[in-house]
């Protein structure tokens, strides 16, 4: 799959044909067993790839209320704006994750980086690590599994997200996920790795 062809329009088309396997239509197990641990709602959290937004929504919930979203596609932002109208607008932000420039203290990954294309991982490390505040957190799961040509959703191993990850972050924690949803048991890894 060329780089290019992973762009707004591609997203855009699998969110109006309704082809999103990868939407499970609620915050997944892991994330929300970590964002229940969290005490300081006055963080700046983003989620970047965001999808519809369930974690976002868990999140507005909780009265976090410094959590943005991003996404490459307009239709999942519009889908948080109507479940949450006072989800603030300027939060949502309709744009390309490379080029952000706003700094955050937690940033949530749920499959973006397995949405990528796998030549964009490098890019993809450096450009968390430059928007993550001092000490800042990048928090998730990545898919374990083959690393293939074919995708989205392009998998890997720990190993290698090891060895990608550590030039810019601290690895707290990279682990076989013991509460992933069934459909996706022993193919997931959690993770908490904190920006150096």
């Amino acid at each position: 799959m060329k780089r290019s062809s992973l762009n707004s329009n591609y997203w855009e088309n699998r969110y109006q044909n309704k082809n999103t396997g990868w939407d499970i239509g609620k915050i997944s197990t892991p994330l929300k067993t970590y964002i229940d641990q969290l005490n300081n709602k006055d963080i700046r959290i983003l989620v970047p790839g965001t999808g519809n937004s369930y974690e976002a929504e868990y999140l507005w919930e909780l009265g976090f209320k410094n959590t943005y979203v991003l996404d490459i596609a307009i239709s999942p932002l519009q889908n948080l704006k109507t479940r949450i109208p006072d989800f603030p607008t300027e939060h949502c932000l309709h744009k390309d994750f490379f080029n952000l420039n706003i700094s955050f203290d937690l940033i949530l990954e749920q499959t973006f980086f397995c949405a990528l294309n796998p030549e964009l991982r490098r890019d993809y490390v450096h450009k968390m690590a430059d928007i993550l505040n001092p000490k800042g957190k990048l928090v998730g799961l990545l898919f374990n599994f083959e690393l293939t040509e074919n995708g989205p959703p392009f998998g890997g191993d720990k190993s290698s997200y090891v060895r990608l990850f550590k030039e810019c972050f601290n690895i707290n924690i990279i682990e076989k996920a013991y509460n992933s949803i069934k459909a996706r048991r022993n193919k997931e890894l959690f993770f908490i790795f904190e920006k150096k």
